[in-house]
């Protein structure tokens, strides 16, 4: 698995689409839910951070495009 802090938005929304369609496919036995359950939350915060902070950087750049 990636680091949280050094995995792109788009690898770590492709790593969420891949467990959930296990998920749905029941590809997973019980042993490994729990743990890719708390994987895509993981991910999924990652994601939120990243949207935030590009959101922020954005918002900067046009309050000084302003100026």
């Amino acid at each position: 698995m990636a680091n949280k802090r050094n995995i792109s938005y788009a690898d770590a929304m492709a790593e969420v689409e891949e467990i959930l369609e296990k998920i749905e496919n029941e590809e997973l036995d019980v042993d490994e839910l729990a743990e890719k359950v708390k994987r895509v939350s993981v991910l999924l915060k990652t994601c939120k951070d990243k949207l935030l902070k590009t959101n922020e950087q954005v918002e900067q750049i046009l309050k000084e495009m302003e100026e």
